[in-house]
């Protein structure tokens, strides 16, 4: 009974509030403003298709107790393990540059230097990894994720008309490109390659069983719930105020959207509540996507990797893959003069990569499975529908993001 208690509050839920990153919410606010409540229904369908995609990662790390670079590894060869460190990488260090500008945004909201604010923050998730328990990592991810629950207040304090986000969700305007673009945007802002990568390895150090994947599968329903409805929370904050008043406003950083909101929702709602929402989701998506990455690169090269112990001999190269990763997001951020350039990239080469990634996670699915935990039958069709349909979206947005067309 225990077990399935923390189980339910445990690597779904954490993961999932990773998912709504600085760069989601960014892409959350945009929409608003853009196209109002007319951005509500695609956050809604978005619900299911994150759950299909990291209820997958929960049987193949439940099941066969192997992480998925392992996995990967061991079932295509280290070829495509090699190619599938590179995604992760790229996704993991590419995150972390997006959260650590959040965080310094954040930061600035409350008049402290971005110089203060990153070196702090960076030695606060470096330390908290190496604290040797992976259920410590977890509560702390969990109650620094919980700050973006203050978008529900903000949500409420923008006071949305019912009537008109009813008028809204029925006339989608699915044949103009500008719209079809911004909805390709939030799918790619829902499905991030290290999100896998941290699923299957979480379930493996909570050391959850068959018997638990009930319970896992609640666990990430909950959070795909959540997660989404703290977008939506954002797209209806922002439509309720910009998107009836101010449809130009600058919209690339943390500062811009909390000084646009601040007008129409006094300080508190604005910056405290939309600034400590923001900084929460940016260290939570930092210790996820980092962790991620360290455990997947230890995965593929066959070192140890855990953090249910501390820095030792055994697994000395994890945490330092899991440091350096760190420290140079950090050192790329306070050198960076253009953060919002650098968010856009990191957004667009996670759409790229989403192919290889959900493409290798389906045939993971398809192989490494005993036969009685693959899916089946209409199952097996609507996940691989759901994930052809991100796989495209992201590909999609990609050649207008950097103005090919």
């Amino acid at each position: 009974m225990r077990l399935g208690l923390l189980a339910l509050c445990g690597p779904g839920l954490v993961v999932m509030l990773a998912d709504t990153d600085a760069g989601s919410l960014i892409t959350a606010s945009q929409s608003g403003a853009q196209w109002g409540y007319r951005m509500v229904l695609p956050q809604v369908i978005l619900m299911p298709v994150l759950y299909v995609v990291q209820e997958i990662t929960v049987r193949l790390g439940i099941v066969t107790g192997k992480g998925h670079g392992a996995l990967i590894r061991e079932r295509f060869g280290l070829w495509w393990a090699l190619v599938s460190a590179g995604t992760l990488f790229a996704s993991a260090i590419g995150a972390l540059l997006t959260e650590f500008a959040g965080i310094a945004g954040a930061g600035e909201l409350f008049g402290i230097s971005p110089s203060v604010t990153v070196p702090v923050a960076t030695v606060f998730l470096v330390g908290l990894a190496m604290t040797g328990s992976y259920e410590r990592v977890e509560r702390i991810g969990i109650a620094v994720g919980l700050a973006e629950l203050g978008f529900f207040a903000a949500a409420v304090m923008s006071r949305p008309r019912a009537g008109a986000v009813a008028r809204a969700v029925g006339s989608l305007p699915l044949g103009n490109s500008s719209y079809l673009l911004l909805v390709a945007a939030n799918v790619g802002a829902v499905i991030m390659p290290w999100m896998i990568f941290y699923q299957q390895g979480a379930v493996i150090d909570k050391k959850l069983s068959p018997g638990t994947i009930r319970q896992a599968r609640l666990d990430t329903a909950l959070g795909s719930v959540l997660t989404q409805l703290i977008m939506i929370a954002v797209v209806m904050t922002v439509a309720a105020t910009l998107g009836l008043r101010d449809h130009s406003a600058a919209l690339n950083t943390i500062g811009q959207i909390a000084g646009a909101v601040t007008p129409y929702l006094g300080h508190f709602g604005g910056t405290v509540l939309f600034g400590l929402g923001m900084l929460g989701a940016a260290l939570v998506a930092a210790i996820v996507s980092s962790v991620a990455g360290a455990w997947g690169i230890a995965e593929v090269f066959g070192w140890k990797h855990t953090l249910n112990q501390r820095p030792s001999r055994q697994t000395a190269k994890f945490y330092v893959t899991y440091a350096l990763a760190h420290i140079a997001g950090a050192v790329l951020v306070l050198a960076s003069a253009d953060l919002v350039s650098l968010s856009i990239d990191v957004m667009v080469m996670n759409a790229m990569l989403l192919p290889v990634v959900l493409g290798l996670l389906l045939a993971l699915e398809a192989r490494a499975l005993p036969r009685q935990w693959r899916m089946r039958g209409i199952r097996k069709y609507l996940t691989w529908a759901c994930c052809l349909l991100v796989m495209g979206l992201g590909v999609y947005m990609i050649p207008a993001t950097l103005h090919w067309t």
